[in-house]
């Protein structure tokens, strides 16, 4: 079966998973605390019906434990983290993209969020080629992400943003200002008085001067001069910004949806990892428990309240130490 879920075995079974409520025994185990203080940074991907959501079939445990233990490798978690930051990356651009408000920034926002996505995407199959994880979802995912990366509508996509991007970059133009019009015109070798100017006014920055420039606050997106020069340079360069226009309207659904389904799921992991970290730190420690569908019997050693450990470790650091003092057994 084609990969389809990182966090469920059968996809089936986690397909109303949104709609999940928050079981009432959460709170009077205080795990409410736990989901909340697991997710707190992870706001963005809305994870806190995958906590309340009961797994009840030991292969679905198992896939889940296995993916848990891959990521436990610092290399793995790195490389993830890293598509995960490129990702946000990406919707920040797209959201940027809505933001703009003219035409060819928009467009280009866009553009910008493509070639993020598609360098993602090559990066991630590199490394997790190069990591070899043994995991069947995360190899499941791996040859996913690779049939896609080479699959001819990838490809596709990435040239032409590649081959796009070189193209707007190869612009060059000329703005004439003179009284209150500003004229766009094609770049005829004319001399660049940059480096006169600067020569120029540098007698001024020989001796220190009061400061009296106005601090001008920085403002997202273009104003109205900036988008009519945007303007003038597709009237001088119509084929490049028409491809700009072609690529945008064909290429509005370019983000895969298993992908985009990963990119989210794999935040489960993530977060709680996270959140280990902090109680491995004062010497806690953690398994992967061995489960049983056909017993009852429940036994561990040196087990702990996980919501109780983190309210004594916000107590001892405002106290000033360092290590837990023993914990009650749940």
């Amino acid at each position: 079966m084609a990969f389809q879920s990182i966090l469920f075995h059968n996809p089936e079974i986690g397909r109303n998973v949104d709609h999940q409520a928050e079981p009432e025994f959460f709170k009077d185990l205080n795990l409410d605390q736990v989901v909340q203080a697991v997710t707190d940074n992870w706001k963005d991907y809305n994870l806190a019906p995958f906590f309340y959501f009961r797994l009840s079939d030991l292969a679905g445990i198992s896939y889940r434990q296995e993916i848990m233990e891959d990521l436990e490798d610092v290399q793995l978690m790195e490389a993830i983290q890293s598509f995960s930051m490129q990702m946000r990356a990406m919707r920040d651009r797209l959201k940027q993209a809505k933001d703009l408000g003219y035409k060819y920034a928009t467009e280009r926002a866009f553009l910008g969020a493509v070639e993020v996505y598609c360098k993602a995407v090559e990066s991630l199959v590199r490394e997790l080629r190069a990591l070899s994880p043994k995991s069947c979802g995360v190899r499941a995912f791996g040859k996913y992400l690779t049939d896609y990366s080479e699959s001819a509508p990838f490809r596709n996509l990435a040239m032409e943003a590649e081959n796009l991007r070189s193209d707007l970059a190869s612009i060059t133009y000329c703005l004439v200002l003179k009284d209150d019009s500003v004229t766009v015109h094609y770049y005829d070798e004319e001399s660049d008085y940059s480096a006169t100017v600067e020569e120029t006014f540098s007698k001024f920055t020989r001796e220190t001067a009061a400061d009296y420039r106005v601090k001008v606050p920085v403002r997202d997106g273009m104003n109205h001069i900036q988008a009519e020069i945007l303007h003038g340079l597709a009237l001088l360069y119509p084929v490049t910004f028409h491809d700009l226009d072609e690529f945008s309207a064909r290429h509005v659904d370019y983000f895969d949806e298993t992908i985009s389904r990963f990119d989210r799921e794999i935040q489960f992991y993530v977060a709680y990892l996270k959140y280990m970290e902090q109680f491995r730190r004062a010497g806690l420690r953690f398994c992967l428990p061995e489960l049983s569908d056909t017993s009852k019997e429940i036994q561990d050693q040196d087990a702990f309240d996980i919501a109780l450990a983190a309210k004594l470790r916000g107590s001892c650091q405002t106290c000033g130490i360092e290590e837990f003092p023993e914990l009650p057994l749940r």
